[in-house]
């Protein structure tokens, strides 16, 4: 059991050849049919999570192979690992068994990203966006579900992992899979949008404490470790990452989200004495939209500002 245990149960390590069951809903509810549809094409549109003010929804789902029955809430696959299809695996499954999302003209791509979603986003609606995060970034992409409850109850929750509070599945799903893959000595590569950039921060937070307390890392030790991480974030509502990963973090002045609760923005703030971007990292600052009209959109706004990530540490945006 982890010293900094959150009511969780410490995952198998990532390698062991041993895949957890597909995630199953709740007792009584159905299951779909067990072939996966295919995705269904998408066009070019706005992916945003609830803190955008027209509340724009991802355009294109994809069928999995377990579907919760109407009216069934969206909590059942909170923290669960979401693939392509939109089929949902148990925390702890190997990646390497994950069926991922593949970049439309590039099925054979090799490296992965993992990728959490922000507030107001069901299972179907972040499928969507990892289509659009495989498509933009030639990688295959592998989700980690932020689950939604509805706005006011997401909005709770945002605030309960701005204060390292409570239990929160998503955030126990991601530091146990980056946990066990750096003990593997596995390179990882993050994304984080909105509230998933907070649920980012948190996990980040949760493994370097275990590399220190459970593994007995000094701090330069964790942080060479954790040098094998390359995270980014658009949009993120957390303002302290610690230090160790490679960041490159994307903000819009126009978006209040991360303005307001994370990285601030491009000019000088009293508040700026309590940020910390993490050591080395690189933030981008651009101006665009306003809060009315998309500033704080995933695809439509952050992701076409996005370039390869090496360019980005580089400084060539």
């Amino acid at each position: 059991m982890s010293l900094i245990d959150r009511n969780r149960t410490l995952l198998p390590k990532v390698g062991t050849g041993t895949q957890t069951p597909v995630a199953k809903a709740p007792t009584g509810t159905a299951q779909a049919a067990n072939t996966v549809k295919a995705p269904v094409p998408q066009q070019p549109g706005r992916v945003a999570d609830g803190f955008d003010t027209q509340n724009a929804k991802a355009t294109n789902t994809v069928a999995g192979v377990f579907t919760a029955p109407k009216g069934a809430k969206d909590k059942a696959y909170d923290g669960k690992l979401v693939g392509a299809g939109g089929q949902t695996f148990e925390p702890g499954t190997p990646l390497s068994q994950l069926p991922a999302v593949t970049p439309r003209d590039n099925p054979n791509a090799k490296a992965t990203v993992i990728y959490v979603n922000g507030i107001a986003t069901d299972k179907n609606g972040q499928s969507g966006e990892l289509q659009a995060i495989a498509d933009r970034t030639g990688m295959k992409a592998i989700g980690i579900h932020n689950a939604t409850e509805g706005i006011v109850s997401d909005l709770f929750q945002t605030v309960k992992d701005k204060l390292d509070k409570g239990h929160n599945p998503a955030v126990d799903t991601l530091a146990d899979t980056l946990y066990s893959e750096l003990k593997a000595g596995r390179d990882v590569h993050l994304m984080g949008y909105s509230h998933g950039g907070l649920i980012t921060s948190r996990a980040l937070n949760d493994v370097a404490k275990r590399l220190r307390i459970e593994d007995g890392m000094s701090k330069a030790d964790v942080e060479k470790t954790m040098s094998r991480l390359n995270v980014e974030t658009f949009g993120a509502a957390a303002c302290k990452y610690p230090d160790g990963p490679k960041y490159v973090h994307y903000v819009n002045d126009k978006d209040i989200v991360p303005t307001l609760f994370g990285l601030g923005g491009s000019g000088k703030s009293p508040m700026d004495f309590l940020r910390d971007a993490g050591k080395g990292a690189q933030v981008h600052y651009f101006s665009e939209k306003n809060m009315f009209s998309g500033a704080h959109a995933l695809a439509d706004t952050y992701m076409k500002h996005r370039v390869p990530f090496d360019e980005a540490r580089a400084g060539r945006f």
